[in-house]
């Protein structure tokens, strides 16, 4: 499933739907099948204008980011909290060694704040090499050198090093959280990917305390034009084409029990 969903999304992703489209497209028209050809090249063209020069990508992201927000006030005592990996350079660390962070760091940058506001927390992270190779150090095992640069002792820290996906994440969290009797944590994650993850971890009855972080709207996009950001358009509409085709497929394998958890 893991690798069926790595090539799945190569090939679906916008930016190679748009690409495929028109090579389809401009193939079928060679073979003088100039209506269907059409219909696919425009398919392209208007996948790809999409991405490029509108809103659409933050629009359906926020949407995502909107379903949970953090708990106003902040509790006085938090006994435990899960970090889902994502955030580490794992391949730029390979090979140059150090501690590199992604786009997502704010993942593991609330992480600390929260270690440091509750001293007594203990903290699960989850995440192993998701990449096609499975070659590399996964976020869980490179996460104790980051968190003993901020001194985080490492006798606080849960590792889960074998999952790759959201699933993964949820099923063997439970076995973790089980065996050293920690209940109703806060699951740090990024703002968009909270509801598939909120909406996994509840399917394997894990009562968590949503705690999003990592947004990448402002709050206040609406569907429009944008032609003064095309390569950051397309990179946010990548991101939400890829959180809503997992939630809908995880939904349809029946390992949530809604589409959008709220």
């Amino acid at each position: 499933m893991f690798l069926a969903s790595k090539i799945f999304w190569l090939l679906a992703q916008p930016l190679s739907l748009a690409f495929f489209s028109v090579l389809i497209g401009f193939l079928l028209a060679l073979r003088g099948r100039r209506r269907i050809g059409g219909f696919f090249g425009s398919l392209g063209l208007t996948v790809l204008f999409t991405s490029l020069f509108t809103t659409a990508g933050s629009y359906f992201l926020q949407i995502l980011e909107d379903r949970f927000t953090r708990p106003s006030p902040e509790p006085a005592e938090l006994s435990c909290i899960i970090v889902l990996g994502g955030a580490f350079e794992n391949v730029v660390i390979a090979g140059r060694g150090g501690i590199e962070l992604n786009q997502a760091a704010e993942r593991f940058v609330e992480t600390v704040r929260l270690a440091k506001a509750h001293p007594a927390a203990r903290i699960l992270v989850s995440g192993g090499d998701g990449s096609l190779s499975g070659g590399y150090a996964g976020d869980a095992e490179i996460s104790r050198t980051f968190f003993e640069a901020f001194d985080i002792a490492p006798g606080r820290l849960i590792r889960e090093e074998e999952s790759r996906t959201t699933f993964e994440n949820a099923r063997n969290t439970k076995d973790l959280l089980n065996a050293n009797g920690m209940e109703r944590c806060a699951l740090v994650t990024s703002a968009y990917h909270m509801p598939r993850s909120i909406g996994l971890f509840r399917s394997f009855g894990i009562d968590v305390m949503p705690w999003p972080a990592d947004y990448r709207t402002s709050g206040n996009v609406r569907l429009g034009f944008d032609f003064t950001q095309p390569s950051l358009n397309a990179q946010l509409a990548t991101t939400a084409a890829k959180e809503w085709t997992g939630l809908l497929a995880y939904y349809l394998l029946g390992r949530t029990q809604t589409i959008l958890p709220r």
